[in-house]
């Protein structure tokens, strides 16, 4: 069973975690579902590295508003986890398990619906925030841009409805493959996401990899245990480009250069 989990201040979760809760019973502080359970938190989502040792899942969906700079309209989903400081919740220099089969599903089902979402860019964004130190698989499902987007009840509705479609189901297994290099919105890995055969387990932006070494290397490796491949942004590894190839000749991983 799987756990959703929205933070009460945050809109956009909260009114996705509200529409999906009217078909869910309360059972103490948890709604009780027939596909999933879900929770309502007090604290910060990015903060929520405590959720394992109160409640215990198979995994963990965190249902969140996104932000950006560029104002851009975007419907994300990602994986978690810091390359250095923690400057937005979890642990130094540490990765979350993804849930690679999960965001390629839901990804693929919101590419599937996109006509509700014209005004929106589907992506996926590279690793990034916290929670890192949950034991089991874990992902945030997102909606951008601004206050105006997350209050929308229609849109977190419309968005909520997605992910129970996709939870409901049993969710198709993929090879798995880590990502090397690309921007935070890394076009490359969204487009294998969604019409390649691979599923995506941590995301390493081109920014992060000037971070990259043998300890952190073996840590990312181990949260992504079920990894066959690696992908690699050919041209967004910039200056890391040998010391990943030469990181990535030490594994039995498939490397794979886009």
């Amino acid at each position: 069973m799987e756990l959703l989990v929205a933070y009460q201040d945050d809109p956009a979760g909260h009114n996705m975690a509200k529409y999906l809760s009217k078909e869910m019973t309360l059972d103490g502080d948890v709604f009780r579902g027939e596909f999933y359970d879900l929770l309502i938190i007090q604290t910060p989502a990015i903060s929520a590295d405590w959720l394992a040792d109160k409640y215990d899942y198979d995994g963990f969906v965190f249902l969140s508003k996104h932000a950006a700079e560029s104002g851009v309209l975007a419907l994300t989903c990602h994986s978690t986890g810091n390359f250095s400081a923690a400057k937005f919740g979890g642990n130094d220099r540490q990765v979350a398990i993804p849930k690679p089969d999960f965001q390629k599903s839901y990804l693929q089902t919101l590419k599937k619906n996109q006509s509700q979402f014209s005004d929106f860019q589907i992506t996926i964004e590279a690793t990034h925030h916290g929670p890192t130190a949950l034991p089991k698989p874990s992902i945030f499902v997102e909606i951008g841009t601004t206050e105006k987007q997350w209050t929308d009840e229609s849109l977190c509705n419309s968005v909520a409805a997605l992910v129970h479609k996709v939870m409901s189901q049993p969710v198709e297994k993929h090879p798995v493959a880590i990502c090397f290099g690309g921007t935070h919105y890394p076009s490359k890995f969204t487009d294998e996401l969604l019409d390649g055969k691979y599923a995506l387990g941590t995301v390493i932006p081109k920014h992060a990899l000037d971070d990259l070494d043998e300890k952190l290397f073996s840590h990312i490796l181990e949260q992504n245990s079920m990894a066959t491949a690696a992908l690699l942004d050919w041209r967004g590894l910039g200056s890391n480009k040998q010391k990943v190839l030469d990181l990535l000749e030490s594994t039995k991983l498939e490397v794979i250069k886009l």
